[in-house]
């Protein structure tokens, strides 16, 4: 029997609203270790990550908001989940903000040669100290992990780049900025925007990311952004961008992540209970969890 992991970050300082650091105990609470226990997986909640006081202090020398102390929680998440790796077991991270992703990364990569990434997001979190409108390091965490940013970030637990380009899948993307949109035609990330995946349809591109993956990488991590999915159905996140991908599709997305067998840890972030009506955004993230991992409706 699969065991699977989970790794609590209630991380809120890689952005500005406040809120998104109950994360864990939402999922928690909407029923998440019932549901994959249901399922016949064992489930071992190895509690929550310690994360330190947001900085007061601005340093001339950087724009990034928080950066040591995201830093730091980032590092002891790298060392947990690296850790989980090494046991065995399914690395499920419940976030927090995006920024945790830079640990995410950090503790698994090292334990492939080529691991894929699958950023299911309205937004491409590719931006630097450079491109970014705010400072907020939850919209750098795939651009850090390619080992573009800051060095305290990008070399987070002892090695840089986390990720290549080239195995990297977007999907969902609809917000967008100038810095980012250069960066993805410059290193060739595939991206599939609301306007594809309109057009194409979900199966269509999930058949066409999987099998993309499958061919270059020996391990997939799928990084799940509630904001990806549309307000409607997730209001409980810090970003919210309408016109974004619907229930049915997600599930659809992750039944069919379910049946490829190509996912090897997963984590799913900004969940903002503060910001959610009756804790919809949770019961949503738990819901898709149970469809990842193999949840049939017959």
């Amino acid at each position: 029997m699969k065991k699977i992991s989970i790794i609590g970050v209630p991380m809120d300082l890689g952005q500005m609203r406040r809120g998104v650091d109950m994360g864990p105990s939402a999922i928690r609470y909407a029923g998440v270790i019932e549901r994959l226990e249901n399922i016949g997986y064992e489930v071992e909640d190895l509690g929550d990550i310690e994360i330190g006081r947001a900085e007061r202090v601005h340093t001339g020398e950087t724009n990034l908001r928080n950066l040591k102390a995201v830093a730091e929680g980032n590092e002891r998440l790298a060392a947990k989940v690296d850790e989980v790796v090494q046991g065995g077991a399914f690395p499920l991270i419940l976030g927090g903000d995006h920024s945790i992703a830079i640990g995410s990364l950090a503790g698994i990569a090292k334990h492939y040669h080529n691991l894929g990434v699958i950023w299911y997001d309205a937004h491409g979190d590719l931006n630097t100290a450079e491109t970014s409108p705010s400072g907020n390091i939850h919209g750098m965490p795939l651009a850090v992990s390619l080992g573009i940013g800051h060095p305290t970030l990008t070399d987070l637990h002892g090695y840089s780049p986390k990720v290549k380009p080239e195995n990297i899948v977007i999907i969902g993307a609809r917000a967008l900025d100038e810095g980012e949109k250069e960066l993805i035609k410059e290193k060739g990330i595939k991206v599939y925007t609301m306007h594809e995946i309109d057009r194409l349809g979900m199966t269509h591109i999930m058949e066409e990311a999987i099998s993309y993956l499958k061919e270059r990488t020996d391990g997939v991590h799928l990084s799940l952004d509630l904001d990806g999915l549309d307000p409607i159905h997730a209001p409980g996140v810090g970003t919210p961008v309408n016109g974004g991908i619907s229930y049915r599709e997600s599930h659809l997305a992750m039944e069919m992540l379910a049946e490829s067998g190509i996912i090897t840890s997963a984590e799913f972030v900004e969940v903002n209970p503060i910001l959610d009506e009756k804790n919809k955004t949770a019961s949503v993230a738990v819901a898709l969890m149970g469809s990842l991992f193999g949840e049939k409706l017959l």
